[in-house]
């Protein structure tokens, strides 16, 4: 490159040779910069929407760890005169799955039994139900919770929706593999055993988990596209069109379909949740509605769920139970947060009003903290 501008300089004698050496500096670490952007800007276009989801637990890996330890103070605690339920809480609630299954492993070497089944022995009611909770891993609890909800006489749809329309895809795909591994059954053949008529078909095209994946393309005429249609197959007609809601709602990815609620607006003189009122009723209703208010803050959503169930006569304890064990490590912390911000006052404080006993000691320290 110098010598070919060497040649120029003789040739051209006008031009200083340090101009041209300058130059030839310049081009080069211009070449050099608009590769690294290069590069980076194709990392970016490959990591995005591919990446998980970060998380936000409250309940992590405890350090200086000693499972053996652990295990012989829970067998102490059992064995106990009364059960010293504190010291099993504060063990189980303050490990991560993957270290109470450690202490599982040691606690069967050392007490020559299941801890599940000690458990079950020396615990009872809502306590009972946490901590054999705590010893499955998130996905596992919320296999079984599916399958709890769809056994016997009847259908819990509340549990069925709050985990179908709550759960991104990827967990959703998660669970699928988990339940059949659990159940030998598959989820989508107990659903559409369990539901009928449009709610069935809206879980089955979750469960069938053929959501888009986020794009670095913001596809402005299909957003468009998709409010209109959403309008045109609800509000504008007599009746409703679910099959092409169903079709939008579990097929485009979250963040487009955040901006096509945002569009919709322009087309409908209601936003898309009282639309979705307006249109369906019962669990169609509340699926929607779940869904859309997870589309746009998925941890605003589960902080109103507790406070629901917190609020109701006699707290739900079943709801409160199943989001703070299912969310301890996942998002909890940012669910603290979103509910001292909707409810003016603390996650923590309103625990502690509405439940007792044993049973608040546990979802306290779960929630690991007063905001």
């Amino acid at each position: 490159m110098k010598r070919l501008m060497w040649d120029e300089a003789v040739k051209c004698p006008d031009v200083s040779v340090n101009h041209l050496l300058t130059s030839s500096c310049f081009i080069t670490i211009t070449l050099v910069v608009m590769a690294m952007v290069s590069e980076f800007l194709g990392q970016l276009t490959l990591s995005y929407g591919g990446e998980k989801e970060p998380k936000f637990p409250t309940v992590v890996p405890v350090r200086d760890f000693d499972p053996a330890k652990d295990a012989a103070r829970i067998e102490t605690a059992i064995k106990t005169k009364g059960v010293d339920e504190q010291t099993i809480i504060d063990i189980l609630t303050r490990r991560s799955y993957e270290q109470r299954r450690e202490i599982a492993f040691e606690y069967e070497r050392i007490a020559k039994k299941d801890l599940i089944t000690a458990l079950k022995g020396a615990l009872s009611g809502s306590l009972e139900s946490l901590m054999l909770g705590l010893m499955k891993s998130t996905v596992q609890y919320d296999a079984s919770e599916l399958k709890t909800s769809m056994k016997g006489l009847g259908t819990d749809e509340e549990t069925l929706i709050e985990i179908v329309c709550s759960r991104s895809n990827e967990e959703l795909v998660e669970i699928k593999k988990v339940y059949k591994d659990m159940f030998k059954k598959e989820l989508d053949k107990d659903v559409a055993g369990d539901t009928s008529g449009d709610f069935a078909k809206l879980l089955l095209a979750l469960v069938q988990t053929k959501r888009d994946e986020p794009s670095n393309v913001v596809d402005y005429q299909m957003i468009d596209e998709d409010a209109r249609s959403l309008y045109e197959a609800g509000v504008k007609k007599k009746g409703t069109d679910v099959a092409t809601w169903i079709s939008i709602m579990s097929q485009r990815s979250v963040p487009h379909l955040q901006k096509v609620f945002d569009r919709y607006k322009s087309y409908s003189p209601y936003d898309m949740k009282e639309s979705i009122r307006k249109e369906v009723k019962g669990d169609l209703e509340k699926s929607f509605l779940t869904l859309v208010e997870c589309f746009e803050n998925r941890q605003l959503y589960f902080a109103n769920r507790l406070s629901d169930a917190m609020k109701s006569k006699g707290a739900k304890e079943k709801v409160v139970t199943r989001i703070m064990v299912s969310r301890c490590e996942v998002d909890l912390m940012k669910i603290r947060k979103e509910f001292k911000k909707q409810h003016k006052r603390s996650l923590y404080q309103t625990i502690a009003e509405h439940t007792k006993g044993d049973y608040q000691n546990a979802l306290l320290s779960l929630c690991a903290g007063d905001d």
